[in-house]
């Protein structure tokens, strides 16, 4: 066999790039000039919020101000409006987004709504213990329970591209299935539910869909992020009773400033949020800002914050049709790469696959500290170029060029867990929700949920007492 498109067991490696000293500067505001994604451009009016909020006037006063439109940002307001009770006038709401609406990693990644099921669930037991192993488990199912419940109540399945197809992860190399098999075993023995995973032998994955490596299938979904948040951001607005939700898209924010603030009132405007715009009293800030959560909160810049770190993608046009390629889901190389075929309207149709990954080849700094998305990097292009024609011989052309390529800037963190919750000491009243380590889609849904609990208590006066499904160690004070 050929060498392979990207090297192989380089985790640990990507690990500790991400847990060095650096000098490099906090994050920049996202790029004016991002390259064009698919969920973004593929298809003609896809994003009719693209500008909302972009001209006119800004709104100048609010409850809550959330600085950024991503599955975070809109999912905070959507949980506001669906947790708040009897208020004594509607809460007012404003989301502020530097670019176009969903323009930043939510825009631009894979649309795997698809858990870890119990991959790294021996690590995180012996790091944190097997009730936190249970809980990184559960907080995956219950985002993913939640948003197909709610998809499937609005009934939006055709409108955000649902598709129930499964996923499979391909196993490369002794050391992947080794350290699969005692996350298998270590779930297995803290009770989980695994009996939808299968593991498939060599001999069936070749025969069945065409690649000679082992792999272990878990139920999986995938849709259209953009669209889904579109979504959120509708179902929020139409809670007039209960919430006023404004947005403002190519405003980005620049500073945030104390207000001079003694009053008792839990709603009382404490900060000035500094726009290219104008400027926004509110009480209440959610910074949903992800690998960007440093050019506001210099403390949270490197290896104790949050790292911006480039990804890249291509959609690329497969040599079958979908009735031999599968509607499965894929990922391969510890999540390194995934991929899925897009729906198609006909079972003869040779269907779009959206791959990302490739970063490990681009040596020791794997894509860290870049907060730039409007360039491609080389190296990258040309591994994803090559790597399904490797994997599956003969369903991909190997040399077929990509219908788009783009890159987007994922937030990673040292420990790999966002951070949830209050800012911390001198920043009352701000929250964040951010840091998901490229694998948001399953998390960042609920850990919005969390944060809108958190503002809704404070405003009541109540106690708030954390979901049965949150890791502890996500919480802002456990990480101080």
């Amino acid at each position: 066999m050929s060498t392979f498109p990207v090297p192989l067991n380089l985790l640990a490696d990507a690990q500790l790039a991400l847990t060095q000293p650096t000098e490099y500067p906090p994050a920049s505001l996202p790029v004016p000039n991002p390259t064009k994604s698919y969920w973004l451009h593929g298809e003609s009016g896809v994003n009719p919020l693209a500008s909302e909020g972009s001209e006119g006037p800004l709104t100048a006063d609010a409850d809550i101000c959330v600085i950024g439109a991503g599955i975070t940002g809109v999912s905070t307001a959507y949980h506001l409006s669906k947790l708040v009770r009897n208020p004594v006038r509607p809460l007012k709401v404003v989301i502020l987004e530097a670019r176009d609406f969903c323009s930043g990693a939510t825009g631009r990644n894979g649309g795997h709504l698809t858990s870890r099921a119990f991959i790294d669930f021996h690590e995180y037991a012996l790091k944190y213990g097997q009730e936190e192993a249970v809980k990184s488990m559960a907080i995956e199912n219950h985002t993913i329970n939640r948003i197909i419940d709610l998809i499937r109540a609005d009934g939006v399945e055709d409108e955000v591209d649902l598709v129930v197809g499964g996923h499979i992860s391909l196993v490369l190399t002794n050391e992947e299935m080794a350290n699969a098999k005692a996350d298998y075993e270590a779930a297995k023995a803290a009770g989980l539910d695994l009996s939808q995973v299968k593991w498939i032998d060599k001999d069936e994955m070749q025969s069945k869909l065409g690649t000679s490596f082992e792999g272990i299938y878990v139920p999986g979904h995938n849709l259209w992020p953009l669209k889904l948040v579109t979504h959120l951001f509708r179902s929020a607005q139409n809670e007039e009773t209960k919430l006023t939700l404004h947005i403002h898209t190519r405003t980005p924010v620049t500073s945030i400033k104390s207000l001079d603030f003694q009053s008792t009132d839990p709603l009382a405007r404490r900060w000035n949020i500094a726009t290219s715009r104008g400027s926004i009293s509110c009480s209440y800030v959610v910074h949903a800002t992800n690998a960007y959560a440093s050019h506001l909160l210099p403390h949270m810049h490197g290896p104790g914050g949050i790292i911006p770190t480039r990804g890249q993608v291509v959609g690329v046009r497969a040599n079958v049709p979908v009735e031999e390629l599968t509607r499965l889901s894929w990922t391969a190389n510890a999540d390194f790469e995934y991929w899925f075929p897009r729906p198609v309207k006909s079972e003869s149709e040779h269907p779009l696959v959206i791959l990302g990954g490739g970063r490990e080849a681009v040596g020791p700094g794997f894509e860290t500290y870049i907060s730039d998305d409007s360039s491609l990097e080389p190296i990258v292009s040309k591994a994803l170029r090559k790597y399904l024609p490797h994997l599956f011989p003969g369903k991909y052309a190997e040399d077929r060029e990509p219908e788009m390529e783009w890159s987007g800037i994922m937030g990673f963190t040292a420990i790999g867990d966002p951070f949830v919750g209050p800012v911390g000491q001198g920043y009352e009243g701000q929250y964040i929700c951010a840091g998901y380590s490229g694998h948001g889609m399953p998390k960042a849904f609920s850990c919005a949920e969390v944060v809108a609990q958190m503002i809704l208590a404070e405003i009541s006066g109540n106690p708030w007492s954390p979901p049965e499904w949150l890791p502890k160690r996500y919480l802002t004070w456990e990480k101080r």
